[in-house]
């Protein structure tokens, strides 16, 4: 899946957050990865676990002490990683979920959209795309400038995020 998690993620963090700074086009990334590198490796599904973004920011937090700018940047990555965690609800796979605090063994454990139908997957997919839609609408990108800024930098346009009321 990929819409969904591009939906989820761009939608999640207007509401959420709504910082014209971060890089979303990097939270974007965040929320694709797990099931980019873990479906496309044999082996334990690792980035499905808690203890990656918490592992990741924390190691980001540690090499960018005294680089606020490159921490700033580089922490959308962790968050996407969180949002992908919410949004694919791979809570309910305490074997993978909780690892290493619940066991050391996942080998085996498969990541939670394997055990989806396909008429599941595609009805997520069909609401990723609308909220994809939906939060570019929100963010403004349909003005040629804000779209420009937010394809080159990620960022949204500071006056679009503090007006909470505009229509």
């Amino acid at each position: 899946m990929l819409l969904w998690f591009v939906g989820t993620a761009l939608a999640a963090m207007w509401f959420t957050f709504r910082d014209p700074a971060i890089d979303h086009r990097l939270v974007v990334l965040g929320a694709v990865l797990p099931d980019a590198i873990d479906g496309s490796i044999r082996g334990a599904p690792i980035l499905h676990t808690l203890a990656a973004p918490i592992a990741l920011m924390m190691g980001l937090m540690i090499c960018t002490i005294g680089r606020r700018r490159v921490r700033r940047r580089g922490l959308a990555i962790p968050i996407g990683l969180f949002w992908h965690l919410v949004f694919d609800g791979a809570w309910m796979n305490t074997e993978v979920f909780w690892w290493p605090f619940a066991g050391f063994s996942i080998g085996d454990a498969a990541i939670s959209l394997s055990g989806r139908p396909l008429s599941v997957v595609i009805a997520m997919e069909v609401a990723g795309l609308m909220l994809f839609v939906w939060s570019l609408y929100l963010m403004g990108l349909r003005e040629p400038d804000r779209r420009k800024l937010f394809l080159r930098t990620g960022h949204l346009d500071p006056a679009l995020t503090n007006n909470r009321t505009r229509s």
